[in-house]
């Protein structure tokens, strides 16, 4: 695939008003869920909720593309159809995770880099032939006492490069995500001095790969103060600051950046979205949403594992995707979520 085909791939996925659905939870984390809503995690429970997300009336007017597990990449629905299938039917394009999780980091126990490199070229060529057009790598970083070492930082950003590199061979789009976890009472200023480095040494390590930046999207988190933080940062703190960042180290050549939500409510990640895109200062990039829990919670909880449930779950999944297209443009308010169905916080991404 040229490197134009993959920009224009990279400029669908941010098209005004979309985002995307991060559906890749791995095993452990799709149980934990389902535990919540006191439902077995079988193939055919995981099957059936991806799908009836995926077959959603209308989600193709906010959600374009979708974030897919190698089993989902590999199910076909109750019908046969193939759900990557029903995903392009609907004009919706299918990526897929590629990384094998965050282990402890040598020398640095209490830190982790992520794993997943060797037989990733092989791994990429095999889910572009099912029918991926992009992908995900996850690095984690953590704040806490002495961290992130530079020995973290950089380990995590050279893999993310190596990724990103490797993808673009395979002809797939790379969301390239260097997450800072907000756990933790670190205040908001650290969240951006620790955010600032990790995107730095980021797009230094893409240069040095040769990857082209006009087909990657970023997948960042959003500079807030650490969830046990006595002052907390407003909303209106939490946009300023993040997009302050980005524009002093993401170059205007990246065509998106789509948000996690990193364990936010749901409510609280539309909410930043929306006044990042409300700030009256120059943003040279798309800001969009890639949500896992923050457009799932509340969809999960009316399906809770019944089929008379679908119509209700698939509802409560339009509305929030609603929600964050609205805040695509910076026009989402609190008052669209009167008579929403409500999700319970849910396991964060992992």
């Amino acid at each position: 695939m040229s490197q134009h085909d993959l920009a224009s791939i990279a400029r669908a996925l941010v098209a005004p008003g979309k985002g995307i659905l991060a559906a890749d939870e791995s095993a452990p984390t799709i149980k934990k869920r389902f535990d919540s809503i006191s439902v077995d995690s079988t193939e055919t429970n995981r099957r059936d909720y991806r799908e009836f997300m995926f077959r959603a009336p209308g989600s193709e007017q906010y959600i374009s593309g979708v974030i897919l597990y190698d089993e989902t990449l590999r199910q076909k629905a109750a019908d046969g159809t193939p759900l990557v299938e029903i995903l392009k039917q609907n004009g919706i394009i299918p990526g897929i995770k590629v990384d094998m999780g965050a282990k402890p980091l040598a020398g640095h126990p209490d830190e982790k880099v992520t794993e997943g490199l060797d037989g990733l070229r092989d791994r990429l060529n095999e889910y572009a032939e099912l029918g991926a057009q992009f992908a995900k790598w996850r690095a984690v970083i953590t704040i806490g006492e002495d961290m992130p070492s530079r020995a973290c930082y950089t380990a995590n950003a050279h893999a993310l490069a190596r990724y990103a590199a490797l993808c673009q061979e395979a002809g797939l789009v790379p969301i390239v995500e260097p997450e800072v976890l907000m756990d933790g009472k670190h205040t908001q200023a650290r969240s951006e001095e620790v955010t600032s480095e990790i995107l730095h040494l980021v797009f230094g390590a893409l240069y040095r790969q040769d990857v082209n930046l006009e087909g990657i999207l970023l997948k960042p988190n959003m500079v807030l103060s650490g969830y046990e933080c006595p002052q907390q940062a407003s909303v209106q703190e939490v946009a300023e600051a993040t997009v302050r960042v980005f524009q002093r180290h993401v170059p205007a050549a990246v065509p998106g950046i789509v948000f996690l939500s990193g364990g936010q409510s749901d409510e609280l990640a539309t909410a930043h979205l929306s006044a990042m895109n409300a700030l009256d200062t120059a943003r040279p990039w798309e800001l969009s949403f890639s949500y896992g829990r923050a457009l799932q919670a509340s969809a999960l909880k009316a399906w809770g594992g019944k089929k008379e449930s679908i119509p209700a779950a698939q509802e409560a999944y339009l509305h929030r995707a609603r929600c964050n297209s609205a805040a695509r443009y910076g026009k989402y308010d609190a008052s669209m979520e009167k008579g929403a169905a409500k999700g319970d916080k849910l396991v964060s991404q992992d």
